[in-house]
């Protein structure tokens, strides 16, 4: 009789609790403060208000927040509700509910200082890397990649380059936020910004026109990377490497080799260097050396539509225009010359500021004077 008379007891004094102001039963999608009562790797007991027990368990543990990764008994935390009743009458709670929500306020607010963060790098593809942010997923492009992790395969070989990008898969990297667009789920890190306000302070140390010496770290088809004081890079275009023209900077470099170069510009954190710029400039005497209307030997180094590119001696090449070269209506320049054939031309223009001279086939008729095509400029 005493018994039934305390529980009768117990349970009046629980309705008056949850009849009072304080006490509210949670619902689905409300965020509740618990303490741990225990804690293993499948599930995290928590007593709530001391008038209920929940439960966390599985998926919903989410261990890559922080505060959710070690918890022990006694630990206040906050969790969602999903279920307001499960099979053994607890509370069914979520961490990955408010770890997602912690996780989007830090992203928010990274965004808005450009503070650092660290991501773990899940997968690649051509254009980049699948970064994750605790379970928020977001892009890492190829461009926006740290010069020591830029994929600088010689030639460009999409496979080379993939098979570099996947290497990264399971690291995690220091980066910025670039881009936040929460509703169209988009999110841009960049690895490159962090690498940029480190090498700030040592960049500032130099000037374009000063000259340096480094060692080369990568050759590409359109120049050659140079490592020089506190790691820092510079490169050198395929167009500063030589006063001639070359197809290919790897025939004259090496990865390993010692390169001096003077600064043309820094532009944020690039470099641009120029290797030719400390060599003399074989155009200066080139009028001295050449005069209109001699005739010279030249090796034909390539043909393109427009025109052959001639090499008269080690430092000075010239174009041979199309108009030049006295074709037929029916006749392919392609046909005609190839690549290290040998043939007299004529000089007929000289321009050593522009380290341009123009040749005609000797013999040929004499063809007015073209402006140099859009092509064959680039080409020089």
């Amino acid at each position: 009789m005493e018994d039934k008379k305390a529980n009768q007891t117990a349970s009046d004094e629980f309705s008056k609790l949850l009849e009072s102001d304080s006490i509210r039963i949670p619902q689905v999608g409300d965020i509740i403060k618990g303490r741990v009562v225990a804690a293993s790797k499948s599930e995290v007991k928590l007593d709530v208000h001391g008038i209920m027990m929940g439960v966390v368990r599985g998926p919903e543990m989410y261990n890559e927040v922080p505060e959710f990764s070690d918890l022990k008994p006694g630990d206040e935390v906050d969790a969602a509700v999903i279920d307001e009743e499960n099979e053994s009458g607890e509370l069914e709670l979520s961490f990955r509910l408010v770890g997602q929500e912690k996780a989007w306020k830090e992203l928010r607010q990274a965004a808005k200082d450009k503070s650092v963060i660290k991501v773990r790098i899940v997968d690649a593809n051509k254009g980049g890397l699948l970064s994750r942010f605790r379970q928020i997923e977001g892009f890492l492009p190829v461009s926006q990649l740290a010069p020591d992790n830029y994929p600088r395969i010689s030639g460009g070989d999409k496979s080379k380059i993939l098979e570099k990008l996947k290497s990264f898969v399971g690291q995690d990297m220091d980066v910025t936020v670039m881009t936040l667009n929460e509703e169209d789920n988009k999110i841009i890190f960049s690895e490159k910004d962090v690498w940029n306000r480190k090498q700030k302070p040592a960049l500032d140390r130099y000037r374009a026109g000063m000259v340096v010496e480094g060692r080369i770290t990568a050759v590409t088809n359109f120049g050659v990377f140079v490592s020089f004081g506190e790691n820092i890079e510079g490169l050198v275009h395929i167009s500063e490497l030589a006063w001639q023209r070359i197809d290919s900077p790897s025939e004259l470099y090496k990865v390993g080799d010692n390169l001096q170069a003077e600064i043309i510009s820094i532009e944020g954190a690039k470099v641009f260097l120029s290797a030719k710029r400390l060599l003399k400039d074989p155009w200066l005497e080139a009028s001295a050396k050449y005069k209109i209307g001699q005739v010279v030997e030249g090796i034909i180094l390539k043909v393109n539509p427009f025109g052959l590119f001639v090499k008269l001696d080690e430092e000075i090449h010239g174009l041979a225009h199309i108009s030049q070269l006295n074709l037929g209506a029916k006749d392919k320049i392609s046909d005609l010359f190839k690549a290290n054939e040998v043939k007299e031309f004529e000089v007929v223009s000289i321009s050593p500021n522009d380290h341009r001279l123009g040749l005609k086939l000797a013999g040929a008729f004499q063809a007015e004077t073209p402006e140099a095509a859009p092509e064959a400029a680039k080409e020089e």
